[in-house]
């Protein structure tokens, strides 16, 4: 970036992997969610710290088992690299598989309490009435939770915008191909270009507080219906 002129691939990408992380750990988080919240299984409290895990792990230590289990060398990553081409290290992939790694717990744990917080009574007497589970889940339990899905979704697309640590780990630092705004405002802090990592700071700023902002009012809005 010379001068003045910002270089708006490392933000756009950001918005691009935030939005996908975010939408892959809503579904997924959903799930793991409702089983949480309505099943009891043996292990489910394993399941629990194995979901909550990448909130306390480093993220170089997480980073580093994805590089593991992901490269080109490992069993699953070397089976997609030989038989079909596909290189999960090192690409956007990469970078939307991190931020959905550290965006699925907080997602899965902010469903969990909305779930909870639905009456069973009220499932119980939708399926009186023959809803199947599918049914009752999308008309009562998901209505019902929309705040904690909305809080959700915040959660999960601010962790996502951000994410940095496993990142650089699995997708690395490429310009204009893999190198997301967290990772391009450490390599201008590295190379001295204070002004370019300190605007660059300010746009991933704005842009998460106005997503926030306007989540939480739609969430506002949608309590008082």
């Amino acid at each position: 970036m010379n001068g003045s002129e910002i270089d708006w691939f490392p933000i756009k990408l950001s918005f691009a992997v935030a939005s996908a992380a975010t939408l892959i750990a809503l579904i997924a988080g959903s799930a793991l969610a409702w089983i949480l919240a309505r099943k009891r299984f043996p292990g489910r409290d394993v399941v629990d710290a194995l979901i909550t895990l990448p909130l306390v792990l480093p993220p170089t230590v997480l980073g580093y088992y994805l590089l593991v289990l992901l490269g080109t060398r490992s069993a699953f990553g070397g089976f997609l690299y030989r038989n079909f081409g596909i290189r999960l290290t090192f690409t956007v992939t990469a970078a939307i598989i991190a931020a959905t790694i550290h965006a699925l717990p907080l997602v899965t744990k902010s469903l969990r309490a909305a779930f909870e917080n639905v009456d069973p009574l009220m499932e119980a007497a939708a399926r009186t009435l023959g809803l199947n589970s599918r049914r009752i889940f999308f008309r009562i339990t998901l209505p019902l939770a929309s705040r904690g899905v909305l809080a959700a979704t915040a959660l999960a697309f601010a962790r996502a915008l951000g994410d940095f640590g496993v990142t650089i780990m699995i997708a690395g630092n490429i310009p204009g191909k893999t190198q997301t705004a967290s990772v391009a405002i450490y390599d201008a802090v590295q190379a001295g270009r204070d002004n370019e990592a300190f605007t660059l700071s300010i746009i991933v700023s704005v842009i998460a507080v106005v997503m926030l902002y306007f989540i939480n009012l739609f969430g506002r809005k949608s309590s008082r219906q």
